[in-house]
């Protein structure tokens, strides 16, 4: 199958080694009392690259579409209503990022490094089993990236309204729904309909609920599970079979409230609580949980793209002609508050009310280097929660290693003065 693939069979073993290593020094070594259905996401890690690869080569083979995204802007919805699988692609190690040297400037963001070089490098599967790509323009890096990417690989761009608050910007991003939708219907042979749109707004909705009520339970004290599961288990909904998700999930979540129903907790009670608000997240980036969650704190809450926005808000169904379930998705997109759009001050008042609902004792500004949208946001933000009496840290940060002695004397000092 990799030869197939296409598969950088050395750079692909190499990687393959390192993971587990990984994942058992950062999961199964420093962590205790577990939830016991986390073993499910213990496996998906374990064979990131085995079975869900083979289901989406066979589906393919079989004639179903499949789709590279890289951002949650691109409607999930779409691609179910049309029979095809989508599989989020953002890269969150360093490990790929010699394949995109001499193309990408040293100092540019490193998840766009990391995405580019996994593709470029050829190391990852589900970039070359992919029918073709959807990039956004989320920032003026990824804007360009798109471009470097489409030499190499098929790439559809979606753009999406930067000023959302503007009349115009609806309108502007359902035009843009709708050519997204003319692109995957060719793609897929199938025709989007309101009755399997409908289908799939509810499949998705069932996922996100179930992800919402796992991070009900981290309003806990003592906290059922640790953040690092928790992050865990959103990364991989991004590219998982979602009927698959559904199901783990609810055994998973089931288990949790019971946890919380009992007072049973993976810390003691009055562990120091830690929202972290920034950047996305994307496998196997777990840096900062890490170091928060052995230095004496818990990570309750992400206001990130690989936290409460992936599953905020609903796609609030008012009609049933076509139009109006591609204005339901527009409205639900266009709600989640990403440092993209100007003015956005709904993100700073999701942090203060989040930080509320999730009791936390500070907060961890997050930003990737050279991620100027989230550096400029985190100014702002420190003074806005400071102002709010919310202890809070600002950290910069890429996905290697060697800044993480500095990074944890940081964060154990911040943990010992909230």
């Amino acid at each position: 199958m990799w030869t197939d693939l296409g598969i950088d069979l050395d750079k692909h073993g190499q990687l393959m080694e390192a993971l587990p290593v990984g994942f058992k020094a950062i999961y199964v070594d420093p962590q205790q009392n577990r939830p016991q259905n986390m073993g499910f996401w213990d496996f998906v890690v374990g064979d990131i690259h085995g079975i869900r690869v083979s289901e989406v080569v066979k589906a393919k083979e079989e004639g179903r579409m499949v789709v590279g995204t890289f951002c949650l802007y691109v409607p999930d919805e779409l691609i179910v209503a049309l029979n095809g699988i989508s599989i989020g692609l953002c890269g969150g190690t360093n490990f790929s990022d010699y394949a995109s040297e001499g193309v990408l400037p040293v100092n540019i963001c490193p998840l766009i490094k990391s995405a580019l070089g996994f593709s470029l490098g050829k190391i990852c599967p589900y970039y070359l089993s992919a029918d073709f790509l959807i990039g956004e323009t989320t920032c003026d890096g990824k804007k360009k990236a798109w471009e470097i990417l489409g030499k190499d690989k098929e790439v559809y761009v979606v753009e999406l309204p930067h000023c959302k608050d503007r009349p115009q910007a609806k309108a502007h991003f359902i035009a843009e729904l709708k050519a997204l939708i003319a692109k995957l219907e060719k793609a897929s042979g199938n025709k989007l309909t309101p009755a399997n749109l409908k289908a799939a707004i509810a499949k998705i909705k069932e996922k996100r609920d179930l992800l919402r009520r796992l991070y009900e339970t981290r309003k806990a004290d003592p906290v059922p599970i640790s953040g690092k599961d928790a992050l865990l288990v959103s990364q991989v909904a991004f590219y998982d079979d979602p009927d698959r998700q559904i199901q783990m999930l609810g055994k998973l979540v089931e288990e949790v409230e019971a946890r919380v129903e009992n007072g049973e907790g993976v810390v003691e009670r009055g562990t120091k609580r830690i929202l972290v608000s920034g950047t996305p997240m994307a496998i196997p980036n777990w840096k900062i949980h890490h170091i928060v969650e052995t230095s004496g704190a818990s990570v309750v809450c992400e206001e990130t793209c690989t936290g409460t926005r992936y599953f905020s808000g609903d796609v609030e169904v008012k009609g049933d002609s076509l139009d109006k379930l591609i204005e339901a998705l527009a409205n639900r997109y266009l709600g989640i508050n990403c440092a993209c759009f100007t003015p956005n001050t709904g993100r700073e008042e999701d942090i203060i009310r989040l930080a509320g609902e999730y009791n936390v004792n500070g907060v961890i500004l997050y930003t990737l280097n050279n991620c100027t949208n989230y550096e400029i946001e985190a100014v702002t933000l420190e003074k806005k929660l400071k102002e709010a009496g919310i202890p809070v840290l600002p950290i910069t940060t890429d996905y290697s290693s060697e800044d993480e002695a500095q990074l944890k004397n940081r964060i154990e000092a911040f943990i010992e003065t909230i």
